[in-house]
């Protein structure tokens, strides 16, 4: 009768065990998704940075050479 008890408390406690190894892992995965999901995030929010940042040299080097553009025809009259 006492081993079957004692049987019984060791299953149960293997059970928790395994439980609670089962929530650490689904805890650990979940953290990783969201390190990943950041990272993209990041990278996504550089992305857009950098096309920023282009389509502004972009406009200033079109603005410098209008200016160029008009000043040729200045000296020109």
């Amino acid at each position: 009768e006492e081993e079957k008890e004692e049987e019984k408390e060791e299953r149960e406690e293997e059970e928790k065990e395994e439980e609670k190894e089962g929530r650490e892992e689904e805890e650990k995965e979940e953290r990783k998704e969201e390190r990943e999901e950041e990272k993209e995030e990041e990278r996504k929010r550089r992305r857009k940075e950098e096309k920023e940042e282009s389509e502004e040299e972009e406009k200033a080097e079109r603005e410098e050479k209008e200016v160029r553009e008009q000043e040729k025809e200045e000296k020109k009259k």
